[in-house]
C-alpha cells in the first residue's frame, strides 16, 4: 500500500485542525490526494491494471467531491488546501 503509519500521521499532522483531527475535510483530501499520487505511478509502470484504474477514477470522484463541499463550506480553506497541495482548479 502506498502509505505507511508515519507517512499518514505526517499527512494528518500538517492538515488536522486540532490535535486529534482525522476526519476533516482537509485531511481527507490530502490522504485521497497521496493515494492518487501513488496509483498514478502505479499504472504508468502496469498499464493493463485496468482495477487499479478503476480505483483511481473512484477516489477521483471522491476528491472531487470533498473539493467541492470544502469550497462550498469555507473557500479560504479551500484556496489553502489547492495551493498546498498542487491541485488544480477549473
Amino acid at each position: 500500500m502506498a502509505l505507511d503509519s508515519a507517512q499518514k500521521s505526517k499527512i494528518i499532522q500538517q492538515f488536522s485542525r486540532s490535535e486529534n483531527d482525522t476526519g476533516s475535510p482537509e485531511v481527507q483530501i490530502a490522504l485521497i490526494t497521496n493515494r492518487i499520487q501513488y496509483l498514478t505511478e502505479h499504472l504508468k509502470v502496469n498499464k493493463k491494471d485496468h482495477s487499479s484504474r478503476l480505483g483511481l477514477l473512484k477516489l477521483v470522484g471522491q476528491r472531487k467531491r470533498l473539493l467541492r463541499y470544502l469550497k462550498k463550506k469555507n473557500y479560504d480553506t479551500y484556496l489553502q488546501v489547492i495551493k498546498t497541495l498542487s491541485i488544480r482548479d477549473k
